[in-house]
């Protein structure tokens, strides 16, 4: 799951990681946590980081990261290993 939120750099992130996980043909579903405070509680906690913003990135409900992490793991390419595939 990669949870989303409707701000610019948000998107624009959001969209860089849409872009690698089709390029690569990992399926993935998007939870917007813009429908509600619920969502984005249930992010952060599974998250483990209170303040955490999107996207955050899961695989199931084992936490990968958030688009930092993300972003240095597509430079070393370990993109699978990131999200606990490999």
């Amino acid at each position: 799951a990669l949870f989303t939120l409707s701000y610019q750099t948000v998107k624009s992130q959001q969209a860089e990681v849409m872009r690698i996980l089709e390029s690569k043909s990992i399926q993935y579903e998007l939870i917007d946590i813009s429908v509600g405070g619920e969502v984005r509680d249930e992010m952060r906690s599974k998250a483990g980081n209170p303040t955490a913003v999107p996207p955050q990135i899961f695989n199931e409900d084992q936490y990968c990261g958030n688009y930092e992490m993300f972003s240095d793991a597509v430079e070393e390419d370990k993109v699978e290993q990131f999200l606990k595939m490999a």
